[in-house]
Order: C-alpha cells, then sequence, then structure tokens
C-alpha cells in the first residue's frame, strides 16, 4: 500500500480508505447501500488492514450512528493501528441543536461521536455538509478548541463550495487556528466537476482531497455498459434518485474506454477507473465501500501498478466535459489560456 501526506498535514493516509456507509443497513439510501453487521465489520476490517488499508471513513448520519457503532466494536483492541475519519453536520434529528456546526452542536455530536466509537480522539473530523447558519469564525474557533483538547488530530470538510471552504482557511489564519487539510468529495470519471474550482483551490492550500463514490455511484463496475442496462439486482435502483444525473451517451463512452484499458492491462473497470483517480492531482485517497468480500479485494486490487500515459490519455478524453463559466474560455480561447497555462 501506498502511504500519502494528507494536504499540506503531517498526517500520512493509506492510498485506499475503508468507507463504512454499507454498516448498518439503516434508510432508504443506506440500507440500499449494504447491511454489514459487527461481524461482517470486523472481517472486512481484517481484509484491509492485511493490505495495509488503515483509514475508516464513517459519519454520525450512516444509519442514524449504527455505523460508527459497527466500526468502533469492530477495531475495539486494535485503535491504535487504525485513522478514523467521521462527519457530522447533516441532520440527525428534527430538533433544533440536531443539525448544523455551530459550537453546541459541534461540541455535542463528537462527543457522541466518540461514544459511539469507543475512543477518546477523532483522526479527522470533516464537516459533512456547508452550514450557513454558523459563522464561520464560530466554526473554526470550535474546531480549535477540539483539537486543543485531543478530541479531534485534523479537520477538514466535505461537499463544500469553494468559497466558503477558502473563507474558511482565512479566517483559521486571521485566529491563529489550525487550518482545514482535507476535503472529502464526489469524483469520477463521469463526475469530474471537482476539477474546476476545488482542484485548483487545493492545490494552492494545500487541501487533500477523499474521494468518495469513486465508481459514479455503482455505474462504473462493468455490469453497466451499451448493451447491458442496470442490472435487477443493483442498487441503483434504489439510489439513483440521489445520484448526480450522467447522460447516457457519456457513460458509454466512459465505460468503452475502461473495458478497452481493462482488457490492454488484465485489471478489472473498477480497478481501472480507481487507479486513474490515484493519478489526480491532489488527491491523497480513495474511499472504497464493498457490500461483500470479493467486491473489497477486487477494489483493492487498484494499486500497486500503473496506467500508462496512453491508457491514461484515453480515459481523459472519452470523461472530458466542456467546463461550465467562467472557465469554458480558458479551455476555448487561446487568448484566456495564455493568461493561465498552468491549470490544474
Amino acid at each position: 500500500m501506498e502511504y500519502r501526506q494528507l494536504g499540506a498535514s503531517g498526517l500520512r493516509v493509506p492510498a485506499l480508505s475503508f468507507g463504512t456507509g454499507t454498516f448498518g443497513g439503516q434508510g432508504p439510501l443506506f440500507s440500499a447501500w449494504g447491511q454489514s453487521d459487527a461481524a461482517d465489520a470486523r472481517r472486512m476490517i481484517d481484509i484491509c488492514l492485511d493490505a495495509g488499508v488503515t483509514l475508516f471513513d464513517t459519519a454520525d448520519v450512516y444509519s442514524g450512528g449504527a455505523a460508527e457503532e459497527i466500526l468502533g466494536n469492530a477495531i475495539r483492541g486494535r485503535r491504535d493501528a487504525v485513522l478514523i475519519s467521521t462527519k457530522t453536520g447533516l441532520p440527525m434529528g428534527e430538533g433544533p441543536q440536531d443539525w448544523g456546526v455551530s459550537r453546541a452542536r459541534l461540541v455535542t455530536a463528537v462527543d457522541a461521536a466518540l461514544r459511539r466509537l469507543q475512543t477518546d480522539h477523532i483522526d479527522l473530523l470533516q464537516l459533512h455538509a456547508f452550514d450557513a447558519s454558523t459563522p464561520v469564525e464560530e466554526l473554526v474557533g470550535t474546531l480549535d478548541l477540539l483539537i486543543a483538547a485531543g478530541k479531534v488530530r485534523y479537520a477538514g470538510v466535505s461537499n463544500y463550495p469553494g468559497w466558503q471552504l477558502m473563507k474558511a482557511q482565512a479566517a483559521a489564519d486571521r485566529l491563529g487556528a489550525p487550518r482545514l487539510v482535507a476535503h472529502q468529495v464526489y469524483y469520477s470519471l463521469i463526475g469530474r466537476a471537482y476539477e474546476h474550482d476545488l482542484m485548483p483551490l487545493a492545490a494552492d492550500q494545500g487541501i487533500g482531497a477523499l474521494v468518495w463514490s469513486p465508481l459514479g455511484w455503482g455505474r462504473l463496475t462493468g455490469k453497466i455498459g451499451r448493451d447491458r442496462p442496470i442490472p435487477a439486482a443493483s442498487r441503483l435502483h434504489e439510489t439513483e434518485q440521489f445520484a448526480p444525473p450522467v447522460e447516457s451517451e457519456h457513460l458509454y463512452r466512459v465505460v468503452d474506454a475502461l473495458e478497452a484499458v481493462a482488457a490492454d492491462t488484465g485489471r478489472s473497470v473498477p480497478q481501472v477507473a480507481i487507479n486513474w483517480l490515484l493519478r489526480r492531482p491532489t488527491v491523497a485517497s480513495v474511499i472504497v465501500g464493498a457490500r461483500n468480500e470479493s467486491q473489497l479485494r477486487d477494489n483493492l486490487g487498484a494499486v500497486g501498478w500503473s496506467l500508462s500515459p496512453a491508457q491514461i490519455a484515453a480515459l481523459d478524453a472519452a470523461s472530458d466535459v466542456l467546463p461550465p463559466y467562467p472557465h469554458t474560455p480558458y479551455r476555448q480561447q487561446e487568448g484566456f489560456a495564455r493568461l493561465n497555462p498552468a491549470r490544474v
């Protein structure tokens, strides 16, 4: 396993990490992802640790806290061998203090996560979504207090707009507080929007990307193609309502390229899709999930080898889409491109 620095921090994380969205299986979304119990989780974690995967990502909202509880039970007695990343901020109830990242909510949420995880610290705490109701100075100050108290080691965000992420970095500098070092983002060969604003921001500000849904919500598993509709047993039938839309011809073009590279390398389609992500700028770790041991072992095969420049170019070309304004002129007009030739 390859290990990488997480952004500009001193924390080293494995190139692949494991997501626990399949633990617990409660609710309309997470029950479709998977229903791993404590015994299944322990087996998955054993396989991960044997492969050098030491970072486990979860969230309080995953199955209403059940995923954190299962992870805490599964790593009991080996806490020092793992890194825990968890997220908070999304609603956990209907009460006024059950959502967001105010000081009151954040302190309470971290204490609750520590109890569920059966640990005294969280290695990486990420704010699950931007909360417009909390002043950025309050947020940054609270993270500073949690880090000073030893409850949190590093902080980051997830699914954040670039301008709010930059505001948080500026507030941290102004207050002398620790900077954010991670951004958990959706990024895949059929979802490259991360590259337009967030990737250049991450490169400039020392923020490492933790990639979620690297297989495009299950569309890049090799089971879907031009002549292969979504299988009857696919979880996409339950989760497609949550997934970003993808135009069919674009998906098929990407899958065609993936299958060609997979045949050329002797690797599976998911392995090629994940390996491509691992070569992208700012990516610190790709979060893989699995409902069973077979899926997990296949995903773990995405490391230890490299795509050729020609194979990368073929995947780039197949997955490329024209970016939105104001990025479009930098792609289409030489005069604009001359002003900013080294775009990440």
